[in-house]
């Protein structure tokens, strides 16, 4: 039982990168579109993009945390008794990067429009970074299994400075590519088209150079982590590396078919290798998974719940993005707009 909550968990974890970390993307897009005419186009695309599902991508956050939270209590306190100050800047930067959000959209001034986008742009960089430099804290070991480490090590070291790198490029890679597909579907925007191909497969590109330099960088100072990504999570880093690369290639010849969802499954398998070369610790380096679980009765709650969770939920987030996709949602945005 514990292995297969520990599985519940890890997907809200892929799902919270791949539609949350698009999220995030998207603001680093908007951070560097440009001045107010220039960017216009670019950001009202995102804003189109984002509105009508950015709230409903955050709720596998809270999905983690709550999960983590029940039924690895022992790794809960450690890690938010280490890495409180990553984590509390993180939260500081979705609650800035909401209200930046939703207040840019409700704003008349071009003054106040800039100061709200600026707040949610350069919150959409700080939150990923670190997230990353959490992961990376934890990856290399550096969370006590009573929890009260350094307070600073243990998030500002070589691995976690490469985990809010990566976390943020990867961000804006997703975010590009799913903008690239938007701009090609939606009615008015095929201009856009070029403007996000090119972005995305820059950010890809970074994306791969970071991989590959993140490579000495764990050997040097993640050594298990570096081992076990080179063992038994090896194949699961190759099809990445190969889904990324097809990716790449898909971004440079002007192909938006399965770019999509070919850009998640690098992700994802990413995301997943770092899952499997930690298996079976939670905190990098020690602390079982069957060391920090909860009661066998707990455990049994929480697969249950995460079952009506997924047969109550799941099908609304879906239809949610099926009409997103479509533009249908964000057609009625704009027309209330318009009549406003």
């Amino acid at each position: 039982m514990t292995d297969t909550v520990a599985v519940f968990l890890f997907v809200g974890v892929v799902a919270y990168c791949l539609l949350g970390g698009a999220d995030f993307g998207a603001g680093f897009w908007d951070l560097v579109a440009g001045g107010a005419e220039r960017g216009r186009g670019p950001r009202a695309l995102i804003d189109d993009s984002l509105a009508p599902v950015w709230e409903a991508n955050h709720t596998w956050l809270i999905y983690c945390l709550v999960v983590l939270w029940s039924a690895f209590p022992r790794a809960f306190a450690a890690i938010t008794t280490t890495l409180y100050v990553p984590l509390l800047l993180a939260a500081l930067g979705i609650v800035l990067r909401g209200a930046g959000f939703a207040f840019r959209k409700a704003s008349f001034t071009t003054a106040h429009r800039r100061v709200y986008g600026a707040v949610f742009a350069l919150s959409s960089v700080l939150t990923p970074y670190c997230f990353g430099a959490v992961a990376g804290g934890i990856a290399s070991g550096r969370v006590p299994t009573r929890g009260y480490g350094d307070a600073v090590t243990s998030w500002c070291n070589p691995t976690s400075v490469l985990g809010g790198a990566l976390a943020v490029v990867v961000c804006a890679f997703l975010a590009g590519a799913y903008l690239t597909v938007a701009a090609r579907q939606r009615s008015g925007r095929s201009g856009l088209f070029g403007y996000f191909r090119r972005r995305a497969l820059a950010a890809g590109l970074v994306a791969g150079a970071v991989s590959i330099g993140g490579i000495f960088v764990l050997r040097a100072d993640a050594r298990r982590l570096f081992d076990h990504l080179s063992g038994r999570a090896l194949p699961l880093v190759v099809v990445a590396a190969v889904a990324g690369a097809a990716a790449v290639v898909l971004l440079w010849s002007g192909g938006t078919r399965l770019l999509r969802e070919i850009a998640a499954l690098a992700v994802a398998l990413v995301v997943v290798g770092w899952g499997v070369s930690q298996y079976p610790f939670l905190l990098g380096t020690h602390l079982s998974l069957t060391e920090a679980a909860s009661p066998g009765s707990t455990l049994n709650v929480v697969v249950a719940v995460a079952c009506v969770a997924v047969v109550l939920i799941v099908p609304s987030i879906v239809l949610l993005f099926a009409l997103a996709g479509r533009g249908s949602i964000g057609a009625d945005h704009a027309r209330a707009g318009e009549a406003r």
